[in-house]
C-alpha cells in the first residue's frame, strides 16, 4: 500500500480508501447488509493497509454506519480513521446539526469523527446550511474534540466549488466525483487543482463511475486490448487518478473480496507521474470513444442560456448524455431529479429561441421532449424517438 500526505496535516493516508456505500448485501436489498461478510471485508481491508473508511448517514438506508461501528470494535477503531457526512438535506434548524451528529456517533460507537463532511453540497444546499450557521457549529465541535477535520462532498459545477472553498478558510479537505470521463464535469480537473492549491486534501469518489468503467462495451475493450501494455480497465482508471499529485485518496466501493484484493495490488503500484505520454494518449482515446457514444452533440457553449423559462439546457443534456454513455439511466434519472422544478425540460414552451442560436443546430425542444419521456415517464431510451417529435 502506498500512502500520501493528507492535505496540510502530517497524517499519511492510504491511496486507496474504502467506500462503505456498496457493502455486500442480502437478496439485492441495499438496506440488508450481509453483516458477517461486510465485517470480514472491512477487516481484510485494514490488513491490506487501508486506513481511510468513508461512510454517510443515508448509505444502505442508514445501516452502513452501524456496520462500520461494529467492525471497528476491539481496538481497530484506533488503527484507522473514519469519514462520515452530515445529511444537510435533513437540516432545518441549528439544533438539527447536533441531533444528526449525535445519532451518527451512536451508530458508529465512537465519541469522535476523524473526518466530517457536509454531504452533497451544491449551491442551494451550501447557502441553506451556511445561513443556519453551520460554520459556527463546526468551530464548536472541532474545539471540543468531536471532529478532527472538516470538509464537504460536492455535486455541482466548478464555480460553485470555488465559492464554497473561498467562503471558509477552515476547510481541511473536500470530496469530488472525478475520473477520466469527468474532467470537465462537476468540479472536474479545475476543481481538483483549485482545492489542492488551497491546501485541501482531495478525496476522489466515483473513480469508476459506479463500476461502469470496469465493464466497458466491446468497442472500448478493443482500444484497451490494442495497447502493448495490458492492464484491466479498473487498473488504468485508478492509475490515471493516482498519477496526479493533487489526488490524495481514491475511494472504492468494494463489495467482494476479489474487488478488494485486485485493488490492493493496484494501490501498491500507485505513483505520481507513473504514466507516460503514450499511456495518457491511450486513456484519452478511450475517453473520446465514450464521448462519441453520446447522442446529443452539445458542446456546453451555453449560447442557449439563459432560457426565457429557466430550463437548464446544457446541464440537462449533460445528464442525458452521461446516462447514454455508460448505460446507467437510473443514475441519470436521480441526477435529473435533483434539479429545481423550474429548471426541468417540462418547462420548455417551444419558443425555439435556443435553436436559433445553437451552433450545433441541435433540435433542442425535441430532445427535451425525449428527455421528459425517459426521465419522467420512465420509458426506455431504446423505445422512444430520438429526438421525440414536438407535442
Amino acid at each position: 500500500m502506498q500512502y500520501r500526505k493528507f492535505g496540510n496535516s502530517n497524517w499519511m493516508v492510504s491511496v486507496l480508501g474504502m467506500g462503505c456505500m456498496r457493502l455486500p448485501i442480502i437478496d439485492n436489498d441495499s438496506s440488508r447488509i450481509d453483516e458477517p461478510e461486510a465485517i470480514r471485508l472491512i477487516h481484510r481491508a485494514i490488513e491490506g493497509g487501508i486506513n481511510y473508511f468513508d461512510t454517510a448517514y443515508p448509505y444502505h438506508n442508514g445501516n452502513s454506519e452501524v456496520i462500520l461501528g461494529k467492525a471497528l470494535k476491539d481496538g481497530l477503531r484506533q488503527k484507522v480513521r473514519i469519514a462520515t457526512k452530515m445529511p444537510v438535506w435533513k437540516i432545518e434548524t441549528y439544533d438539527d446539526f447536533d441531533l444528526c451528529f449525535n445519532e451518527q456517533l451512536e451508530k458508529l460507537q465512537t465519541d469522535y469523527i476523524d473526518f466530517y463532511l457536509l454531504h452533497g453540497l451544491r449551491k442551494t444546499r451550501w447557502e441553506k446550511v451556511r445561513d443556519l450557521n453551520v460554520l459556527e457549529w463546526v468551530r464548536r465541535v472541532k474545539s471540543d474534540g468531536r471532529i478532527g477535520q472538516i470538509g464537504f462532498s460536492f455535486h455541482d459545477q466548478y464555480p460553485v466549488l470555488k465559492t464554497i472553498v473561498d467562503e471558509y478558510n477552515g476547510w481541511d479537505f473536500c470530496q469530488i466525483q472525478y475520473n477520466f470521463i469527468d474532467i470537465d464535469e462537476q468540479a472536474g480537473t479545475a476543481g481538483l487543482h483549485y482545492a489542492a492549491q488551497k491546501g485541501l486534501a482531495v478525496v476522489i469518489m466515483e473513480p469508476l463511475l459506479g463500476g461502469r468503467l470496469a465493464n466497458p462495451p466491446e468497442s472500448i475493450n478493443e482500444i484497451w486490448k490494442s495497447y502493448p501494455i495490458q492492464k484491466s480497465p479498473v487498473e488504468w482508471s485508478l492509475q490515471w487518478l493516482w498519477n496526479q499529485p493533487e489526488v490524495t485518496v481514491v475511494l472504492s466501493g468494494m463489495s467482494t473480496f476479489q474487488q478488494l484484493e485486485e485493488n490492493l495490488v493496484y494501490a501498491d503500484k500507485a505513483r505520481v507521474n507513473s504514466l507516460n505520454q503514450q499511456d495518457l494518449d491511450l486513456i484519452q482515446k478511450v475517453r473520446e470513444k465514450y464521448i462519441e457514444s453520446t447522442p446529443i452533440p452539445c458542446t456546453k457553449c451555453e449560447y442557449c442560456q439563459p432560457c426565457p423559462n429557466d430550463v437548464k439546457i446544457p446541464l440537462i443534456f449533460e445528464i442525458f448524455n452521461k446516462g447514454a454513455m455508460i448505460d446507467n439511466w437510473g443514475q441519470a434519472r436521480f441526477r435529473y431529479g435533483q434539479l429545481q422544478p423550474n429548471e426541468l425540460a417540462s418547462n420548455c414552451v417551444y419558443c425555439l429561441q435556443c435553436e436559433e442560436v445553437c451552433p450545433q443546430n441541435i433540435p433542442i425542444s425535441q430532445w427535451l421532449d425525449t428527455i421528459e419521456e425517459v426521465f419522467v415517464e420512465n420509458k426506455s431510451y431504446v423505445d422512444v424517438d430520438k429526438p421525440a417529435q414536438r407535442r
